[in-house]
């Protein structure tokens, strides 16, 4: 797949500009895995795309081997690395990230609106990586998307630990600019 992007319904061109999409990241620091708040470097653009037009857009770049995945209710994935830099959407359920010996209490991400993440822990960054544990009541719905040649979106670094909600808050005022 070329081109992966994000959308919201219903903005007008004034309301995107400036405005950067913030997404929680699993990084890696010092052989370690962390949990970190991102803002991608490029702004939401106007979409010119035939469906789409007039919408918010957001170029996430290039991804291959996208795959999509059913994670059963209250499923263990365990410790793991990211087996890639990717992209990860959970469309529904809810996934629970957490960092080992970290009891900060790691991410709640649910699946929706605010269900994008980008986990870049991979083995040769990240000596332990981290743990996702699905608690949820039904499946969980996760697209995978590698990002093409490993590449990592270019971003800054909000704050450590996952994005709030105040940090993602901002998309919905797209629908009501519209």
């Amino acid at each position: 797949m070329a081109f992966a992007s994000f959308c919201v319904s219903g903005v007008v061109g004034a309301a995107t500009e400036g405005t950067k999409l913030n997404i929680t990241a699993i990084g890696a620091s010092a052989g370690k895995s962390t949990l970190e708040c991102w803002q991608l470097d490029a702004p939401f653009a106007v979409s010119d795309t035939p469906g789409t037009r007039g919408s918010a857009a957001a170029n996430l770049g290039n991804v291959t081997n996208f795959g999509f995945g059913v994670i059963p209710a209250n499923f263990d994935g365990g410790l793991h690395n990211a087996p890639a830099n990717q992209w990860v959407m959970f469309t529904t359920g809810l996934a629970h990230i957490t960092l080992p010996g970290d009891d900060s209490g790691g991410a709640y991400i649910q699946g929706g609106e605010f269900g994008l993440i980008f986990a870049a822990d991979t083995a040769n960054v990240s000596e332990k990586g981290h743990y996702t544990r699905y608690p949820g009541i039904v499946e969980t719905v996760a697209l995978q998307m590698p990002t093409l040649d490993g590449k990592i979106p270019p971003h800054q670094v909000v704050r450590s630990g996952p994005c709030q909600t105040d940090d993602m808050a901002g998309l919905r005022s797209f629908a009501a600019a519209g």
